[in-house]
């Protein structure tokens, strides 16, 4: 059943990524290639997608699809001295930034929902976490209803705020929220005993454990309180743009370079996470590489281009590389 809902919350997302109609040129390539460079938006603490490394640098398993992202970008406009500006940004800002043309893509650690397309787009599914709760161990909070009466805090604008404000209506559970604008900070409010939790994506929970002084104090404990599938964000209503990056990530995920670019961040990964793949996401990526026909090819993105220059969606053969999902 948990890998069913999974699965229809991915089918949903990847739905939102085919479009049907093309305009005759991108709007966004067109700006990259007259001003020479990409803005790209990222986070700073969002590990392992994207975060700031010893170097001062982005760096992260959404970083390097968005760099992938680019390269593609440069083949594509004939311009490879294309350069980069990274914009740091937050839960707050990332999708207004987007909507008014000031970043081309964001790089991090975004769920793609129904109610955020109706102002972005976003390419193919890289990722399936969920909404856990992190606390310190010995406090006995093990599921959200622990809490009533106890201190959390939350990221502004993010699905995690959504998913706790839903269950404590529904519930009826008093439990006070201490908002913050970011990681770093809600992470902190735990750390120092403002708060008795802190809620985000189970994944990113795991890292900024990885990455506190004292791991061994924490916990993830809990079900699933929600179920969220990332995406690279992009601009809306392009479709030659978004169908760009929807051929790269297709070829990735049907050569196993995908694979390679998980296990580089997760398995175990530099800040020790240690995240084998799910059988789910390895689904994810089975069934977005199979649909690559719908997006054409990166030399011709006509949707309705012979299949011979395309792979068969009737092939039924999973790439060798991936181990077949149970």
């Amino acid at each position: 059943m948990l890998k069913k809902l999974l699965l229809s919350t991915v089918a949903i997302a990847f739905v939102a990524t085919i479009q049907p109609a093309e305009a005759a040129e991108s709007r966004v390539l067109k700006r990259i290639k007259e001003r020479g460079v990409v803005n790209m938006g990222h986070r700073e603490s969002s590990v392992p997608f994207a975060y700031i490394g010893k170097d001062g640098k982005p760096i992260g398993y959404s970083m390097d699809i968005c760099n992938m992202y680019v390269d593609k970008i440069r083949k594509v406009l004939k311009m490879p001295n294309i350069k980069v500006k990274h914009v740091p940004v937050t839960s707050q800002t990332r999708i207004a930034l987007m909507a008014n043309g000031t970043i081309d893509m964001e790089c991090g650690s975004t769920t793609n929902n129904l109610t955020r397309q109706k102002q972005v787009a976003y390419l193919a599914v890289t990722f399936i976490t969920g909404t856990k709760l992190a606390s310190k161990k010995g406090s006995g909070i093990k599921e959200v209803e622990d809490l009533n009466g106890k201190a959390i805090s939350l990221s502004q604008g993010t699905t995690n705020e959504k998913a706790i404000k839903r269950i404590m209506r529904e519930k009826g559970l008093k439990i006070k929220i201490v908002p913050v604008k970011d990681h770093p900070q809600g992470w902190l409010a735990l750390e120092t005993d403002r708060v008795d939790a802190y809620a985000t994506d189970d994944v990113l929970l795991y890292g900024l454990i990885s990455k506190s002084k004292n791991p061994d104090q924490f916990q993830v404990t809990g079900r699933f309180l929600s179920y969220d599938p990332y995406g690279i964000m992009v601009p809306q209503d392009d479709s030659k743009y978004q169908r760009l990056g929807n051929v790269l990530l297709a070829d990735l995920m049907r050569s196993g370079e995908m694979l390679k670019i998980y296990d580089k961040w997760f398995n175990p990964g530099p800040t020790g996470i240690n995240m084998p793949i799910s059988s789910t996401l390895k689904v994810a990526y089975e069934i977005q590489a199979l649909n690559r026909h719908r997006w054409g090819t990166a030399a011709s993105p006509n949707p309705s281009a012979p299949p011979s220059t395309m792979w068969s969606v009737t092939e039924s053969r999973a790439p060798s590389a991936w181990p077949r999902a149970s």
